[in-house]
């Protein structure tokens, strides 16, 4: 009798608060600067701050999650991001709203860290990680449509950010507490498809996860370098007012969605390598258009082009992650690496645009996703012949019938109770 393929709600509910930030950040920083007395540089230099917090957190808990127990570390988590965001959504004091941000960002990058490990375990993380994107994507876009007539100020995305922490934490209570495999399960191991035992404290496919690992800052580094810009060239270069731009990205976050869907629907037909590499391609001919538009037709394909092949991509990248190490450490890895990326992006981005104008920034931008494409499709046809799978519990004990990988994780959610 096999398991049910139910979807775990918790991690996607925390998915989605998790990476809620990084969606928002261009309302963000732009109303940092205009309800708080910063520069557009200052605002820019506190949205990245925040970000290599989130990045910070995923680095220091890869390889913790277990020992301390999701459930407590989604809690913790979320109680940051809540108050973190809420307290800095409240004041107008900056070294508040600073701190707040910094906390806040904490407490994102635990709460992904939580999840990415959680989904790193499902049988099929790809399905799971498009229901995250897909409700991220969702939020985001509704939130995009929502701010602009709730009033000026900063504290509204940030208010937004920490109520869905909120709304989240009682999801928790599906998670597990403290595994502490080491203890319960003194042999366990994993073994290759080749049957090469792997020590559970080690790292596998090593070369793969630091290669891919290392290609993501640059990969996110270009998306976001476009994406802390784009209202600026929707503004200053393509002539639109604020509300068309506001409704472009709209529409984007909705091919996003379809984008999402799109992703789910296709599952691991292609593979990773062709999803992977191919995307990245597109991606870089839509930030060229994007970067290069002087009207509206230019800026919108652009954009919404961009906007509904990036979450197909990214979604086959957390799966290959995930498939590099089924306890979800190079998940988390990989994630905060590319959290790095998107920390820099808004300052790169804006520095480039200066420098030379926002077309040559596209180009630049462009060529540099077309190089680390390469070293990314490699790795995910390396992965495709050597994913590493847990095929042997060694016990001292009488052997137990094999429970999936979640099971262990999450047993309150997703225990094998019914045949499907």
């Amino acid at each position: 009798m096999s398991a049910p393929r139910s979807m775990p709600w918790p991690l996607v509910a925390l998915f989605t608060a998790g990476y809620l930030a990084p969606y928002l950040l261009p309302t963000t920083v732009g109303r940092l600067d205009t309800g708080l007395p910063l520069s557009a540089t200052q605002a820019g230099a506190i949205g990245s701050a925040l970000l290599l917090s989130s990045a910070t957190a995923g680095f220091l808990l890869a390889s913790r999650v277990e020992r301390i127990g999701a459930r407590t570390l989604a809690r913790v988590g979320l109680a940051l991001a809540f108050f973190g965001y809420g307290g800095a959504a409240l004041t107008s004091v900056l070294p508040a709203v600073v701190a707040g941000a910094l906390v806040g960002g904490f407490g994102s990058g635990t709460v992904t860290a939580v999840a990415a490990s959680g989904i790193a375990a499902q049988r099929d993380p790809h399905r799971v990680t498009t229901f995250g994107l897909l409700g991220v994507s969702a939020l985001a876009g509704a939130l995009y449509l929502t701010i602009p007539h709730l009033g000026p100020g900063h504290g509204q995305p940030l208010a937004a950010i920490a109520l869905t922490a909120l709304a989240v934490w009682p999801l928790t209570g599906g998670l597990s507490g403290r595994t502490a495999p080491a203890r319960t399960l003194p042999h366990a191991r994993t073994r290759s498809r080749g049957g090469t035992p792997i020590e559970r404290g080690r790292l596998p496919h090593l070369r793969a996860g630091l290669l891919l690992a290392a290609a993501m800052p640059c990969w996110s580094l270009a998306q976001n370098s476009l994406w802390g810009v784009s209202g600026r060239i929707g503004l200053d270069q393509a002539h639109l007012t604020e509300v068309t731009v506001g409704t472009v990205f709209a529409v984007a976050l909705g091919a996003g969605l379809v984008g999402v869907v799109g992703a789910g629907a296709l599952g691991p037909r292609l593979g990773r390598a062709v999803p992977i590499g191919v995307g990245t391609a597109l991606i870089a001919g839509c930030i060229a258009l994007s970067a290069s538009a002087t009207g509206l037709t230019s800026f919108a394909g652009g954009e919404i082009a961009w906007n509904a092949i990036y979450p197909v991509v990214l979604s086959y990248v957390i799966g290959l992650a995930a498939s590099l190490d089924p306890r979800g450490r190079w998940a988390v890895f990989v994630g905060s690496a590319a959290s790095l990326g998107t920390a820099a992006g808004p300052l790169a981005g804006s520095m480039l645009a200066a420098w030379a104008g926002f077309p040559v920034m596209g180009e630049v931008l462009a060529v540099g996703l077309l190089a680390v494409a390469v070293p990314m499709t490699v790795v995910a046809l390396r992965a495709g012949r050597k994913t590493v799978s847990v095929v042997e519990i060694q016990l001292d004990t009488p052997a137990v019938p094999a429970q999936p990988a979640y099971d262990t994780a999450y047993p309150n959610s997703y225990a094998s109770t019914s045949a499907r």
